[in-house]
């Protein structure tokens, strides 16, 4: 045996040291330091130096912050879902000799209407009934594009989203979110 396992246990290999240390644990002394009972435990104060210990050790990114605030800001609760009626990718009847054809997308909620083509240069889009509104092209991380539709209804963005994205718009007093897709 090594000098350190040794010291560790008699000199006859019997565990009085271990012996010694589960007499401490068995101590009903509640001034020792070293002994905590479920009683003496306050889990207020576990809870707390857990966080802190986790906010040093662990920090959350800022970026993972700012995605959380944004994904709250989503959750208007006077905003009506619009969701997806028509997509030319499942719906649609293939063109023959069309190259990458646009992406035709059709979102439904109550009365409102958005029709939305995705292109290689970016969105085109119409709101039904026409009417102005602002509408936001919500891209998970990345900054928000902000569109404005005219008094028709007509919006359009330079950028086509990639990866998932959806659409916030804005008429007068209502808020209608598209259900989010891969571009």
């Amino acid at each position: 045996m090594s000098g350190t396992h040794d010291e560790a246990f008699g000199d006859d290999g019997s565990d009085e040291a271990f012996a010694d240390l589960t007499d401490l644990t068995d101590s009903s002394d509640s001034t020792d330091s070293t002994h905590f009972t479920d009683d003496a435990l306050d889990t207020g104060l576990l809870e707390e130096g857990l966080r802190q210990a986790a906010a040093i050790l662990d920090p959350v990114p800022a970026e993972l912050r700012r995605i959380a605030v944004d994904a709250f800001a989503l959750h208007d609760l006077d905003a009506r879902v619009a969701e997806l009626t028509f997509d030319s990718l499942v719906d649609a009847i293939p063109v023959r000799g069309a190259e990458d054809p646009p992406r035709m997308l059709t979102f439904r909620v109550d009365d409102v209407t958005v029709d939305v083509e995705v292109t290689e240069d970016g969105l085109i889009g119409q709101l039904l009934p026409p009417g102005p509104a602002d509408v936001e092209v919500l891209s998970g991380p990345r900054a928000h594009a902000r569109l404005t539709a005219d008094d028709l209804g007509r919006f359009t963005g330079e950028a086509p989203p990639s990866g998932p994205f959806a659409l916030r718009l804005r008429t007068g007093g209502d808020v209608v979110v598209t259900e989010w897709l891969r571009a």
